[in-house]
This record gives C-alpha cells, sequence and structure tokens, in this order.
C-alpha cells in the first residue's frame, strides 16, 4: 500500500485565512525520504492570490534558507489535474483567483540536497489580500531503509 510507504502530516491547518500575513508550513527533514510532497487546498477564496515557493532550510528553525527549484500540478474546481510543470526557485507557482484549488507541489531529494540542506518548508506569500479556506498537507514518499518505522515527520 502507499500509506506503507510514506507519511502524511498537516503542514498548515485548515482554516479560514490559512494564508493571513504570508505564513509558513511546518518544517520536515528529508534525511530519511526521497520525495516530499506539499499537498494546498482551498474551497472558498474567490480573489485571494498566494505564491507558493518552496525553501531548504539548514536546521528545525530556518536559522538560513535558500529558495529551491521544484515541480507543481494545478487542479481546478474538482476537475482533471493540469500538467506537471517546473518551476523555478524564484518565480514559484502562484493560483488563479477562484475557489476550489489544489496545488501540488513536489521535490525529490537531490533537489533539496544541491541546497547542502536537508530540512525543507512551504512558503505561502499572500499577494492579493482576500481570504482562501484551506491549508497544507505534506507527503514524505520513498522511505530509504524498508525498516517499517518513519521518523518524525515535522519539527
Amino acid at each position: 500500500l502507499r500509506m506503507e510507504q510514506s507519511d502524511l502530516v498537516i503542514g498548515i491547518a485548515a482554516i479560514a485565512d490559512f494564508a493571513a500575513g504570508d505564513v509558513f508550513s511546518d518544517i520536515v527533514n528529508m534525511s530519511q525520504h526521497n520525495r516530499c510532497r506539499f499537498i494546498t487546498h482551498w474551497g472558498v477564496g474567490t480573489t485571494g492570490v498566494v505564491k507558493l515557493t518552496v525553501q531548504a532550510c539548514d536546521d528545525v528553525d530556518a536559522s538560513n534558507t535558500s529558495a529551491i527549484p521544484f515541480y507543481y500540478r494545478i487542479t481546478l474546481n474538482a476537475t482533471k489535474p493540469g500538467a506537471i510543470t517546473l518551476a523555478t526557485a524564484a518565480a514559484g507557482v502562484s493560483n488563479a483567483a477562484a475557489s476550489a484549488q489544489i496545488i501540488e507541489i513536489e521535490i525529490t531529494a537531490a533537489q533539496l540536497l544541491a541546497s547542502g540542506y536537508k530540512y525543507v518548508r512551504l512558503s505561502v506569500d499572500e499577494t492579493t489580500d482576500d481570504p482562501l479556506l484551506g491549508g497544507v498537507l505534506i507527503e514524505r514518499s520513498e522511505p530509504r531503509h524498508a525498516d517499517g518505522l518513519p521518523a518524525i515527520a515535522t519539527v
């Protein structure tokens, strides 16, 4: 089962204005996994816009960070997912101003290791201030060791 090969945690709890004031997801340790996926979702929010970027972090406090490139896919109104696209570190990805969206962001361990760091988080920059009722889930997958004991996800 896929559940046996991944762990899923809440990165930003779903609330009425999850991106208010520019926020960051919890930081996750990638030293024991090959992939990390941030699943940003919201139901209500017709004009709010966010810019999402992925930050490699040097430690659990994000004392130093570095934006890294990532892959993303957008699903609008629970329809067919869009194309998987590579985003540059600086450009990130922004949503269309509309309700009912999912933006999946995925990085590989190789993308993260190029930064020299082993921790990662999602940056949510509210570029158009209007509440989005949503949150962020974080899934780490492809464990490097098959001992059946997942490492603690968030730090």
